[in-house]
Formats: structure tokens, sequence, C-alpha cells
């Protein structure tokens, strides 16, 4: 063990600057299209990480090591307070490599019942002037039993959630059976499971946020879950703010385990990146710093709203440690990140833990735990 620290005190991550060497090689990644260069880059992840007593000396290598970074949520114990959002494993056959990158948590899919191919290519975009990321994917996924298969007899060192949508072709009325056929298929491979109404790249799917819609399907998924596997729900950003409480309400109502507050927006305002060329792009979810703002008053709201009856993870524009700690002190439990890692490189997950944990520091925190929602009353 004396001879693994001192490897860690000669590789030492802050004297190794992984983020400048990521950024002299992101101009040559974002030269090939976005949806390529996605899949390449898992496809090296699980070639260079391929060997499990390399990815777990990776892993203790880029975690910090402080006490103060570890949680409880839902009873399970994240490292850091920093998983990875769904989307970028879709198919859950990347979770191992990813794990290794030092995320406290992953998040898998979204999944649905049947296989699909989703929405016609070109479908993943890039906003480099807004370090953003516009995706019209449409559920592409192996389906429920695909990634049952890939999932099946892994472990990781770190929890592992399972994001759950409607098929394409089962129309609203069907959608609650839809759903119940995936979570049976998948409740034994999951930490948690996230449903997932929110997405603007499914037809019709956000009608299902509604109240009235949100409270049988919620229910039929509870009675499978029982008390063991945790229930989430995720929302869009681009809900108004009383349906936000609305939502909440239904939360408490049926002692939901969890929200995460944001899904992509179907919004366009603030950008950089000129009005022609995001036209160009077409429909879509909108991530990344553009969605920072609104973002925050979603959370904002539900944590005003909850005080603390419901934990919320969340996303939207999170991309160091700095917005992940003033979204703990504003109440979420934890966060999570997709598009800040495809512009920050792999490690970002571990960076923004070692920046939080000296934020925690130096602001007299023992843990993590003890800034959830400080800031709440002067919000």
């Amino acid at each position: 063990m004396h001879d693994l620290y001192s490897l860690q005190a000669a590789l030492r991550l802050e004297e190794v600057d992984l983020p400048l060497i990521y950024a002299l090689f992101r101009p040559l990644i974002f030269l090939f299209p976005a949806e390529f260069a996605h899949h390449l880059g898992l496809t090296l992840l699980r070639a260079g990480l391929c060997i499990g007593p390399l990815r777990r000396l990776l892993r203790w290598w880029v975690l910090p090591k402080s006490n103060r970074l570890k949680t409880q949520l839902w009873g399970q114990t994240w490292d850091h307070p920093i998983g990875l959002a769904a989307g970028l494993d879709k198919a859950g056959d990347c979770c191992e490599p990813l794990a290794a990158l030092g995320f406290g948590a992953i998040e898998v899919g979204t999944v649905t019942a049947k296989p699909q191919p989703g929405n016609p290519k070109p479908r993943l975009f890039r906003l480099p002037k807004d370090q953003a990321i516009v995706n019209r994917f449409g559920f592409n996924n192996p389906g429920c039993e695909g990634m049952a298969a890939n999932l099946r007899d892994l472990i990781l060192p770190c929890p592992l959630g399972i994001n759950l949508g409607k098929s394409k072709v089962t129309p609203n009325e069907d959608a609650i059976e839809d759903y119940l056929t995936s979570l049976h298929c998948l409740k034994n491979e999951a930490d948690y499971v996230v449903v997932n109404v929110s997405s603007p790249n499914t037809p019709g799917l956000r009608d299902l946020q509604a109240v009235d819609q949100l409270r049988p399907l919620l229910t039929a998924l509870q009675h499978v879950c029982g008390d063991r596997l945790p229930l989430v729900l995720k929302i869009a950003p681009d809900l108004a703010d009383e349906d936000l409480m609305a939502v909440a309400d239904l939360a408490v109502e049926l002692s939901l385990d969890g929200l995460i507050a944001n899904n992509t927006t179907i919004g366009r305002e603030g950008l950089k990146t000129s009005p022609a060329a995001v036209d160009e792009m077409g429909a879509g979810g909108l991530s990344g710093p553009p969605l920072r703002d609104r973002s925050r008053a979603v959370l904002r709201i539900l944590a005003r709203h909850l005080r603390g009856k419901v934990p919320i993870i969340a996303v939207g524009g999170i991309d160091d440690g700095e917005e992940a700690y003033r979204r703990i002190r504003m109440g979420a439990s934890a966060v999570q990140i997709y598009t800040g890692f495809v512009y920050g490189g792999p490690f970002t997950a571990a960076r923004m833990a070692k920046e939080l944990d000296q934020l925690l520091a130096r602001d007299g925190f023992r843990s993590v735990t003890e800034a959830i929602g400080v800031d709440l009353e002067s919000q």
C-alpha cells in the first residue's frame, strides 16, 4: 500500500494538467461529426480500459482522497456527489470504463422497452461558442433486454442508475405498460431508476409530465420498485413555475425518492452561436451553459417548495466544482454532468470533485452533506 501511495504522490492529478492535455486534442476530436466522435470516444474507452485492475487503479488515482466528499443518497454511498447524466452511455456497455474516470455515480440510458434506432442523422450538434450541445437522438437504444444483457453481473465501484423512457411506437395511453416492461426487465441491475418523461425528442412524451398523467404512471412503477429500488423522476426545464410546484407536490404525495432537475431545453435564448447556424441544426434539446440560469431557477423553485422532503439531483450547465458547490448550497443533494464532460474531457468529474473539496474545506464544512441547502433561506 505504501508503494501505491508513493505512486500517487509521483503522479498527482494536480501535477498532470489533464484538462490542458484534453484541450490540446479537442480541436482534432471536433473535426469529426459529433455523433461519430461520441461513439469513437466510447470505443476507445472500452479498448483502453478493458483490464479490471487498470480501471481500479485509475479510479483510485483520480479520485480525491477526502472523506468530506462522501455522501449517502438512498442508503447508497457516493465517493462524491458528481454523477454522469443519462445520454452518454445509451446501451449500458461502457459503465466500467466510465466509472474508472472517477464519477460519483453512473446513469445509463435512456432505454425503452423496445429497441429503436432513434431519429434520422444528423441528430447531434456542437455549439463551441456556447460550449453547448443540441441533440435530437430520440432514445436510440438496444431495448431493455439488450441493456439487461450488457449490465448483467456487472460490479461497479459506484451506484448505477437506469433511465427509462417510452418507446416511440407506444401511444401515451399505453405508456404505463411500456415503462413497466422496462422496469421488470432491468430492476435487478439498477441501484436507482429514473423515469424520463421530459425529453423533447419523442413526440408527445412531455405530455406525460401533467400531474394527472404522472400519478398513475409513478404509482404503478412504485409497486414494482417497492422499498428496495429508489424511483426518481426527471423533469423538463421548460415547465411553467406553477407546474414545477405541482410536480413537487406530487413527489411528496407519493413519497417519491427523488427528482432530477432537469432535462434539456427547447429554448434557444442567449446563444453566441449565430441564429442561422442554430436554425440549420433544427429541433432538439439544448444542453450546457446556456441552460444554466433556467436550471438554477428550477432548482430554486423546487428546493424552496420541497424543503428537503425529496432529494434533488441538479443538472444543466454544471462544468466545474464551483457550480456544483453552488447547486448543492441551493439545495441539491448531488449533481450530474454531460455537456461539461464533452467539453472538459474524460477527467472532468474528478477535477470537479477536487475543486468541490477545496471549496468545502475553505468554508469549514466537514461533510458535503452539511452544505446542502445552506443558501436556501437567502435565495
